[in-house]
Parts: C-alpha cells; sequence; structure tokens
C-alpha cells in the first residue's frame, strides 16, 4: 500500500504540474488576477508531492521492500543504511526523481523568495518551471516509474548497489551537481518570462542574477566533488578523464559562467541583453544535452544511468521541444532588444566580452570533441573516439587566453579605460608573475618545464592581480571593517571566485606535470623508493566487510629512518554480484598526496601496485571549493533584497502584444 502512495504523489505532482504550467499563463494573457495567483501554491503543492514521492522511495530502501523492483534492482539486506540512503538515487528512475524533486524545490524556493519580483513575472517563471516539470514527469510515469511492482514473487534478497557507487561521494556528488544542473532552469525561465511579457530591460537580469549564480556555485562543487570522488575510488589516480558524462556537466557550467558576467553588464549597463538572453538559453539547454547523454544509452561511461533507445526518444523529443521552442521565440523577440549606450574597445565591458566569447569557444570546442564519435557512428562512419590529446590540445590554451585576459577586467572602468595609469599596477604583477614561473621548475625538480613555467605565470598572474584589485578598492576605507560595510558582496565573491580559480589552475598544472608513479610488483618485505620516501609492504590479510571480502595489504611509510605512517589499501570483491573493486589509500598533504593502490594478484603471493606522489592535487579542489564559496557569498549583497517596484500586468501584457 506504501508504494502506491508515492505513485499517486508522483501522478498528482504531474496533474499540478500541467496546472502550474497552465493556469498563470491563461491569466497572463487573460488578465485575469486569479488565475496569475496560482502559480506559487502550486508550486509548493508540486514541491510537497514530490517529497512525499520521495520519501516513499526513502522508505521502501529502508525497510528492505523487494516488492519495489527498483530496490529490489539497487539494494541487498546486507546494504548499510546509509548506502540504502543513497541507493535511492544511485540508479536510473531514483535519480530521475531526485532531478524533478530538486527543480520543484527551486520552484518552491522561487515562489517563497520572490517578493522583490512582481507578481506577473513570478508566476511566468513558474509556469516556464512547469511545463519543464510537466515533460520531466511524464517522462517517469510512462517510461521510467520507480514504483513498479513485483508481485506475487518478489525476491527475498535484492541485487546490491553497484559496488562503484558504495561510497560516500554517491551521498553528495549527485545532490550537489543537480541543484546546479537543475538551478539553471530558473535562469531559462526568467529569460522566457521575460521574453513572454516583453520586458526585455535590464530588470530581469536583475531578478535572475542571484539564481543564476547559486546555481553555478552547485554546479562548481558537484563537478569538484565529482573530480574528487573519481580520484580516490577509481584507483587511476587521475581527476579528470575527459569522459563524456563529464564533459556534460562542464560544457553548461562553462556557459553559466558566461552567463553571470552577462548578467552583471545587463544589470549594470543595459549591454548585450540579447546575448545574455542567448546564453541563459543555452545553458539549460546543455543541462538538458547531458541529461539525455546520459540516460539515453548513446554512450559508454561509467557514469551513464540507463541504456534504453525508447527513454533517449523520449529525452531526444523533449529537448527538441523546449531548444526549439525557445529558439523560436527568441527570433521573435529579441530583434526587438534594444541596446542603449556604447563603449569603447578599452573598457570593462569589452574584456567582460571577451571572456564570454572565450568560455563560449570553450564549451562550443568541449561539446563538438563529446558529439563527434556519437555523429560518426549515426552516419555509418564506424567507431570513432576523441580522447585527452584532443581535448587538451583545445582546452588548455584558450584556459591560457581565458586567465591572461581576466586581470583587466575589475580593474578596468565602465564605458571607457583607456587611461593607462589603471593598469600600472599590473606591470609590476606580470613582471613578479614571469619571474616566479620561469624560477619555480628549477626549484621544484631541477628539471625545467616549459608548462610549469607557463601555467604557474599564469595562476600567480590571476591571483596577484586580484590581490591588486582588491587593494586598491579596499585602500580608502578606513580599515577591515568598514571595507566589509562599503564594499558590495559580489565584489568579495568576484574576488574569492578569481582566487579559486588560480588555486586550480596551479594544482592542475603541478599535478599534471610533476606526478610520480611506479607501477611494480611487490610482495610482503618488499621495499621500493617513492620520491622522498621508503615505501615497505609489511603484512597481506583477509577482511570481511559488512557485504563484501576484502583483501588488505599493509603499507609503512618511512621518511628517513622514521616510520611516517600506515596505510591499508584494499582490493574488495563484493558478495552479491562478484565485483572487484580498489579501494586506495591516500595520504593528503597541503603540498602533495601520496597514492597506493593494489592492482591484481600475481603468482607466489604478490600483488601488482600503483605507486603515486602528485603534487598540490588538492588545491584542485581546494580551489573549486574557493570558486563555490564565492558564489554563495555573492548572492547575499543586499541589493538582491530589495524590493522591486510592481508594475501592472495589463502594461506589461500590452507591452508582450506589441
Amino acid at each position: 500500500m506504501i508504494p502506491e502512495i508515492g505513485h499517486f504523489a508522483l501522478v498528482l505532482a504531474f496533474a499540478v504540474s500541467i496546472c502550474l504550467a497552465a493556469f498563470p499563463l491563461y491569466g497572463y494573457f487573460t488578465r485575469q488576477h486569479g488565475f496569475l495567483a496560482t502559480a506559487k501554491p502550486l508550486a509548493l503543492l508540486q514541491g510537497l508531492a514530490l517529497a512525499v514521492s520521495f520519501g516513499v522511495l526513502i522508505y521502501g530502501f529502508l525497510t528492505h521492500d523487494f516488492t519495489i523492483k527498483y530496490v529490489a534492482d539497487n539494494s541487498n539486506l546486507d546494504l548499510p543504511w546509509h548506502f540504502r540512503m543513497s541507493a535511492v538515487w544511485g540508479a536510473h528512475e531514483g535519480s530521475l526523481l531526485l532531478w524533478v524533486l530538486i527543480l520543484s524545490l527551486w520552484g518552491v524556493a522561487v515562489a517563497l523568495f520572490s517578493r522583490g519580483i512582481p507578481d506577473h513575472m513570478a508566476a511566468l517563471v513558474l509556469a516556464v518551471m512547469g511545463i519543464i516539470g510537466v515533460g520531466f514527469l511524464a517522462f517517469m510515469l510512462f517510461t521510467s516509474n520507480p514504483f513498479v511492482r513485483i508481485l506475487p514473487f518478489a525476491p527475498s534478497n535484492g541485487a546490491d548497489l553497484n559496488p562503484l557507487l558504495q561510497d560516500p561521494g554517491l551521498i553528495f556528488h549527485p545532490p550537489m551537481l543537480y541543484m546546479g544542473y537543475v538551478g539553471l532552469s530558473v535562469a531559462f525561465a526568467f529569460a522566457m518570462a521575460s521574453l513572454i511579457s516583453g520586458e526585455l530591460d535590464s530588470m530581469w537580469a536583475r531578478w535572475s542574477r542571484p539564481w543564476t549564480t547559486v546555481a553555478w556555485a552547485f554546479l562548481t562543487l558537484g563537478i569538484a566533488l565529482g573530480s574528487w570522488w573519481a580520484y580516490y575510488e577509481l584507483g587511476w589516480g587521475g581527476w579528470w578523464f575527459w569522459d563524456p558524462v563529464e564533459n556534460a556537466s562542464l560544457i553548461p557550467w562553462l556557459v553559466a559562467t558566461a552567463l553571470m558576467h552577462s548578467l552583471a553588464v545587463t544589470e549594470k549597463r543595459g549591454l548585450f541583453r540579447s546575448w545574455t538572453l542567448l546564453l541563459a538559453i543555452a545553458a539549460f539547454s546543455l543541462s538538458l544535452l547531458g541529461t539525455f547523454l546520459v540516460r539515453s544509452g548513446v554512450l559508454t561511461s561509467v557514469h551513464a544511468f540507463a541504456n534504453d533507445p525508447e527513454r533517449g526518444v523520449f529525452i531526444l523529443g523533449f529537448l527538441v521541444l523546449v531548444i526549439g521552442g525557445s529558439l523560436a521565440l527568441y527570433a521573435v523577440r529579441a530583434s526587438k532588444v534594444s541596446e542603449p549606450g556604447e563603449f569603447s574597445w578599452i573598457s570593462r565591458e569589452s574584456f567582460l566580452l571577451f571572456n564570454n566569447l572565450i568560455l563560449t569557444v570553450m564549451a562550443v570546442s568541449v561539446l563538438l570533441g563529446t558529439l563527434y564519435p556519437l555523429l560518426v557512428d549515426a552516419t555509418g562512419g564506424g567507431k570513432v573516439s576523441v580522447g585527452a590529446p584532443f581535448f587538451n590540445a583545445v582546452f588548455v590554451p584558450l584556459t591560457a587566453i581565458l586567465v591572461s585576459g581576466m586581470a583587466f577586467g575589475p580593474l578596468s572602468k565602465w564605458r571607457r579605460s583607456d587611461d593607462p595609469r589603471l593598469y600600472r599596477p599590473l606591470i609590476v604583477t606580470m613582471i613578479v608573475s614571469v619571474v616566479a614561473g620561469l624560477v619555480w621548475p628549477v626549484l621544484l625538480s631541477g628539471q625545467y618545464s616549459i608548462a610549469t613555467a607557463i601555467g604557474v605565470t599564469l595562476a600567480l598572474w590571476l591571483a596577484i592581480a586580484t590581490a591588486v584589485d582588491f587593494v586598491k578598492k579596499t585602500s580608502n576605507y578606513g580599515g577591515i571593517r568598514q571595507t566589509f560595510a562599503r564594499v558590495e558582496r559580489g565584489m568579495f565573491g568576484m574576488w574569492f571566485a578569481h582566487l579559486g580559480l588560480a588555486v586550480t589552475i596551479f594544482g592542475v598544472v603541478m599535478v599534471e606535470n610533476h606526478t610520480e608513479h611506479r607501477d611494480l610488483r611487490m610482495g610482503v618485505g618488499d621495499t621500493q623508493q617513492l620520491g622522498h620516501y621508503e615505501v615497505r609492504m609489511t603484512e597481506l590479510s583477509v577482511l570481511r566487510g559488512p557485504n563484501y571480502v576484502a583483501d588488505q595489504a599493509t603499507f609503512e611509510i618511512y621518511r628517513g629512518d622514521r616510520l611516517y605512517k600506515t596505510v591499508f589499501p584494499q582490493k574488495r570483491r563484493y558478495n552479491a554480484s562478484g565485483m572487484v573493486m580498489t579501494e586506495a589509500s591516500i595520504d593528503s598533504g597541503f603540498t602533495r598526496d601520496l597514492y597506493i593502490a593494489m592492482g591484481e594478484p600475481l603468482d607466489g603471493g604478490d600483488w601488482a601496485v600503483r605507486l603515486s606522489v602528485k603534487p598540490y592535487v588538492d588545491w584542485i579542489w581546494v580551489g573549486a571549493f574557493l570558486m563555490g564559496l564565492g558564489g554563495f557569498i555573492s548572492v547575499t549583497d543586499k541589493r538582491y533584497r530589495q524590493r522591486a517596484v510592481e508594475k501592472k500586468p495589463e502594461s506589461s501584457i500590452e507591452g508582450a502584444k506589441a
């Protein structure tokens, strides 16, 4: 009976979504305020219904209700309770339910925190989100129902959760990533609401900007968590593999980054209005594309949730409908968008436009590299692959160009910044960065690396330029307290984000160019040298976990004659599936990680072992954390909490019809 409650709540949410999609639009175009007023209550009801449905699915996992097919396929009596919780979104149906739940929660947030937005605009935003909800809930109910029952012959035990997913990473990574993915729907909805209403001035950018920034911050942290998870879980020691699904998260992040900067120009100067609308459409459309790639079965990936062509056709149809409809509306309305004001080629607007173009080219490059094998296969050209050499050859130079120009924007002025005195601090910054970049590889290892020199130069260039901008903008306020009181929070957020990018770049450069690893044959009593450390295997044992049996090695790490640390990497075999997983042991430090992973067993009781020293690898994720923190700091800016002046719906409608 309880699973039926979850299914009923899902059907109710679908019905509410249809009403949410229809009633506010009807009220807007017929000038009936009663229908407009239904948007917020319907959004709250939709969120409640999906919360109930999600709660029922959680209950099914916690109580081992194997009459539910999804629970039987993805759980087991021996599965620890915390993994049963995360198993709710560990496969296709449950992850899709999490997707629509988060969509509804974004709608609830808009309904509750839109007091600064005119009522008719908030209603249109919620209506657009309702349309998105209709599509995904229809997809769930007709192709991916998580409450399908196995009756009357339910199994006594489940098949178990994929061992790759039996990790704390599953608890945090997908929800965080979905918060970013789905959160871009709010920016999309604001763009559509603006196009529907004809209110194409800078106000929609102001209303949309904090929502976009929050979504971008969640997406940043979600991608970083996924990278960290792959690093320690897969046993390869890599932090990014240019996997198609990894790319599918990176592409909307790049476009969302461009969107944030474009929104700033539109809000403050009223410029780039058409460009900003197009970026808002593109960011969410690319999120939908990522959903299609993950769930359609058109590609092979460790991240893929489903392999069902029929489901892929459904998503593809919805993707075409959303993208086609939004671009058609854009084509009709955007030609009427005015671009007031002008700016010189040397100005903050120009630098922001330059960075946005580079970000867009980066996104398009990664998109083409990801889709090219699919297009070749679809046209009968056979199986081809596009790997890291292509992406690195394209992405790295574009990143260098992007970073080299980022320092100029914050120091520039709006409209015109051709006074050379503005950029004098950057001359010293550039000299210091170049010198440090040239010297650093020699100090590090004695072996010169051009790639390291260039990378360190760019990272320092951005970090020091950010510090210069901070000092310049805060030096006149007479102290830290006055600075925090008078400087916009958005400015602090920008400083954190730019500094975070510099830290991430430094970490990437160091780990990619100076990693030391050795693939060895080791047995008990064997000793190997790894950098400044001596690694000794002292014991092999068998360890029984709750649902697995592990071969565990004991390694003692010596620095000189002193025992530094003892670590215990494992090779696990899971009871239900028989799948073997590598559990690496990682000693993390400020300047390096020691990474030890067991490979395959060899004859004579020996094992293949990978020993690695990865310099500054943790800086990759520390930098991402700083970027995400910068986004959250930005949305605390008080100007986003100011109440907007309500426009009469009649005038808005007349403007839309004009």
